[in-house]
């Protein structure tokens, strides 16, 4: 008789290759909902009202795309990335220092949303080898709210 181990979550997250760009995404995610955070409470001048007021509007968004995010890592049977430090460190996103002027911080908002955007699409991807087809959709869900944040976000830039 074979006797087959189950899988712990550890090795869940180790060998499954959607789960890991799942957990990238959720830093990713995370770390732009800070950096846009820190431009809502910091951004300045004659744009001031409709940056502010763009900004909670985006990450509040993130916010609950990163619970769900991390639930379906959850459902796929690993555990979610958490804690401030371990999040920056998967993200690798270089923060925006918190004096910078309101057109520093839009194209740095541009700038992390692409990387987001990025690895979305290698989530996607990875979810479509796999033959996941519900994790490719909330990928896809989620480049497309992020395209639409970027193009945004350059059109402020272009006036």
């Amino acid at each position: 008789m074979l006797l087959v181990m189950p899988k712990t979550k550890k090795t869940v997250q180790k060998s499954n290759p959607v789960v890991q760009a799942l957990r990238q995404v959720v830093a990713d995610s995370y770390a732009v909902l800070g950096q846009t955070h820190i431009c809502h409470w910091n951004v300045r001048g004659h744009s001031f009202f409709s940056l502010h007021n763009a900004f909670e509007e985006q990450y509040t968004e993130l916010f609950t795309a990163v619970d769900e995010i991390a639930e379906r890592i959850r459902a796929l049977g690993a555990l979610a990335p958490g804690g401030l430090g371990n999040l920056a460190k998967i993200a690798g996103i270089k923060e925006i220092p918190e004096d910078s002027p309101a057109d520093k911080m839009v194209a740095h908002l541009v700038d992390v949303n692409k990387k987001l955007v990025s690895n979305l699409e290698q989530a996607r991807d990875k979810s479509a080898e796999a033959g996941d087809a519900q994790t490719e959709d909330l990928m896809i869900a989620r480049i497309q709210v992020h395209e639409k944040t970027i193009w945004m976000l350059e059109s402020f830039l272009a006036a």
